[in-house]
């Protein structure tokens, strides 16, 4: 489990095939300072399981469907990466719950700079737009981030809009974000399980309900 608040931007240094996946080998020192073989660490949204490390790298394995899912796929050596360790039980919030489990991906449209932010729409596919809701959290690659403002639900290209503080344009890759650029999404968790609890309801379960009492 993670909260979205990302500590380091690492570095990708290696990518070698791993039967129809790939072993990834990263850059990060601070993620690896008290990692153990086996811990999660979150590489721009996807969470992935140490599986060796050194004083400065690790090396975690991606499978099939995650690389499908996920902008990792055609990852290469000298990609930058957002870093964020698994949460501490006892650890704050200080994002939102974010579980490292990619969604799909999504397309920079635009980039708006202002005196102080820069605004980030992001084209977003049509099955993850109803769980996208404004001012609710979104994890952009790996990022919490608040929802700034997002597409009717009547258009027929649906975004998404984020508002990127400095802090945030230097300490997560997002900072260098242009158009065309693909990015992971992981919706809210809530808005997940609801959309399925919905999925299972019909009005003839909940007409029979009724006629039973």
């Amino acid at each position: 489990m993670f909260t979205g608040i990302v500590e380091e931007i690492g570095t990708v240094t290696a990518v070698a095939p791993s039967g129809d996946g790939v072993r990834l080998t990263v850059n990060a020192p601070k993620a690896v300072s008290d990692a153990a073989h086996g811990d999660s660490i979150s590489v721009s949204g996807v969470c992935l399981t140490v599986v060796d490390q050194g004083t400065d790298w690790f090396t975690a394995d991606v499978m099939k469907q995650t690389l499908d899912m996920s902008t990792l796929a055609g990852v290469a050596a000298g990609r930058p990466v957002n870093l964020e360790r698994a949460t501490a039980a006892h650890g704050r919030l200080g994002g939102h719950i974010v579980q490292g489990h990619i969604d799909g991906t999504g397309e920079v449209l635009e980039v708006r700079p202002g005196e102080q932010w820069r605004v980030v729409r992001i084209g977003i596919p049509a099955a993850l737009a109803p769980l996208v809701v404004d001012k609710g959290s979104i994890a952009v690659d790996g990022i919490s981030l608040t929802v700034s403002a997002v597409s009717a639900a009547d258009e027929a290209a649906q975004w998404l809009e984020v508002s990127l503080i400095p802090e945030t344009l230097e300490a997560t890759t997002l900072g260098g974000a242009k158009a065309g650029d693909p990015v992971n999404l992981e919706t809210d968790i809530l808005a997940r399980h609801v959309q399925r609890l919905l999925a299972f309801s019909s009005p003839t379960e909940s007409s029979n309900e009724g006629g039973s009492r």
